[in-house]
């Protein structure tokens, strides 16, 4: 691991990395959270009755545009061509929370790991604000990289 903040220039102001000379790779990132949630919040998501719609479907497609709209959120982050986003949810009775998981892909200059970690987070917070009139006490919990590969360092895989 670098020792030192790239989005810093050598007088400390905030910069944008220059990517021009890095090599386009093929360039996969993993993450994942979780949204806890009284038990009967998760029984109306799972029933598909919330007075808003489908859940899954809309967090679905909150991610993915999330995933795409990355660069518009995070300030320093370059605008990337992704090729591919795949989001998953996965419902936990006995944990009641639903699980988000995301893959961001691209061929460009650097990585897709916010890419990936903001779709999370949005999917997550959509779920929120389509529950919060019945749940307000829900947590958004443990959102992380799993996994990311492709590019100079290589492939890295979140320990444990």
């Amino acid at each position: 691991m670098s020792d030192s903040l790239t989005h810093f220039d050598a007088q400390g102001q905030a910069h944008m990395v220059d990517v021009a000379a890095k090599a386009e790779t093929h360039r996969v990132a993993r993450a994942t959270g979780s949204i806890r949630m009284l038990p009967g919040t998760l029984a109306l998501i799972a029933s598909g009755n919330a007075k808003k719609g489908d859940v899954i479907g809309i967090a679905r497609i909150a991610a993915i545009q999330a995933a795409k709209r990355t660069s518009d959120l995070i300030p320093l982050c370059h605008p990337l061509p992704l090729t591919r986003v795949a989001v998953e949810f996965e419902l936990d009775a006995p944990a009641s929370a639903v699980h988000c998981s995301v893959q961001a892909e691209t061929l460009g200059r650097t990585g897709v790991e916010m890419e990936a970690l903001t779709a999370v987070q949005v999917g997550l917070l959509t779920i929120y604000d389509m529950c919060k009139a019945v749940d307000r006490g829900m947590v958004m919990t443990d959102v992380r990289l799993l996994e990311k590969q492709g590019g100079k360092s290589g492939h890295w895989v979140a320990p444990g």
